[in-house]
């Protein structure tokens, strides 16, 4: 594979990440993230797929929806690993109202190529800020 093509499939996956997020399709992280991924964030540390889909399903609400925007991309590649920066928005609404929390987010993910295609092994999501209205 092309370096291009690698950069282009890791960063459409950390956009497939903001989309199952937003649609609160939670079983699609599975698609995203490695059986063995851990990641940390304001919901704590987690270790493999299943304790991510779990925590993060039960730390969403029902009635809060989210909107991600990815912005500055940027993927190192080194063969069959990749580092992962990018800085996030992230809009916290309930359906048909003006977003009432908004954070700024920097996020590292490592990603590595699987049989499956790239998956995320890493991921660290540190709030930078946050507007509350």
């Amino acid at each position: 594979m092309s370096t291009v093509t690698d950069r282009t499939e890791i960063a459409e996956m950390v956009a497939r990440l903001a989309w199952a997020l937003d649609e609160r399709r939670f079983d699609d992280l599975r698609t995203v993230y490695a059986p063995d991924a851990e990641t940390r964030s304001p919901r704590g540390a987690l270790r493999g797929i299943d304790e991510i889909v779990d925590v993060v399903q039960r730390t969403s609400p029902e009635d809060v929806l989210t909107q991600h925007f990815n912005t500055d991309v940027v993927v190192d590649l080194d063969g069959d690993h990749a580092e992962v920066r990018a800085h996030q928005l992230v809009y916290f609404f309930r359906q048909g109202e003006v977003p009432h929390r908004l954070a700024g987010l920097q996020t590292r993910y490592t990603a590595v190529r699987t049989p499956t295609g790239w998956r995320l092994s890493r991921a660290e999501i540190s709030p930078l800020w946050q507007r509350a209205s």
